[in-house]
């Protein structure tokens, strides 16, 4: 357990100042694209989704447009990106969009308090947070989940210990370089890490630039 949260400002996604509070990340547009499509097949019907690190606001404001029977609910530590996440809110003129919360995700405890959740997602985030980070963050969305609800993951990883591109092994480098307890996790841990958390698999894609998702589903 840590003390405090782990500072992602320096690792973060590059985010760019537009109109007011309004950041655009490049990597945010280009991969909201396929994860929209995964959560589109795989959203429950009714209930509120929890996004943990939602960065700039441009997943969830695609997002409730598209998913528009969950209730969102964009949660992020940092408060320039909260400011951001609003701004997009209100540009996208959607009612299912709540204002945006700090919210922790890589410590314990957060989970009981945000119970009943009929979907959990989160993108590009394990790579940059340790594995005792991420076993945390998943066991906690586990217990965030309504049974039946949805755990949805994607990012880069490890596959079967090995990067897959020349591209990736060196980005891993670069954040174990920069923090030895930091870098891609392995698919087959995720995995277990799941399933020890009273979840189910459902399913894990392979996504557009060599990512990543992984859809579960809690069962008890």
């Amino acid at each position: 357990m840590m003390s405090t949260p782990r500072d992602l400002s320096a690792i973060a996604s590059f985010a760019e100042t537009l109109d007011g509070a309004k950041l655009f990340a490049p990597s945010a547009a280009k991969n909201i694209g396929p994860i929209a499509e995964v959560l589109c097949e795989h959203a429950p019907e009714a209930g509120t989704a929890l996004e943990l690190a939602s960065g700039t606001g441009q997943h969830v404001a695609v997002l409730a447009e598209r998913i528009p029977q969950l209730h969102w609910q964009p949660t992020e530590i940092d408060a320039e990106r909260r400011a951001s996440i609003d701004a997009y809110a209100v540009q996208a003129g959607l009612a299912n969009i709540a204002p945006a919360k700090p919210l922790a995700a890589t410590q314990t405890g957060w989970g009981k308090p945000h119970t009943g959740q009929a979907l959990v997602t989160l993108a590009n985030l394990l790579h940059l947070i340790s594995e005792d980070e991420a076993r945390i963050l998943i066991r906690e969305a586990g217990q965030a989940l309504a049974v039946g609800g949805v755990l949805h993951l994607y990012g880069p990883f490890l596959r079967d210990g090995e990067t897959t591109s020349e591209g990736d092994a060196a980005f891993d480098a670069k954040l174990r370089g920069e923090d030895s307890d930091i870098g891609y996790k392995d698919d087959w841990d995720i995995i277990e890490w799941i399933q020890a958390s009273g979840m189910e698999l459902v399913q894990v894609l392979e996504m557009p630039a060599n990512n990543m998702s992984f859809v579960a589903k809690r069962v008890f």
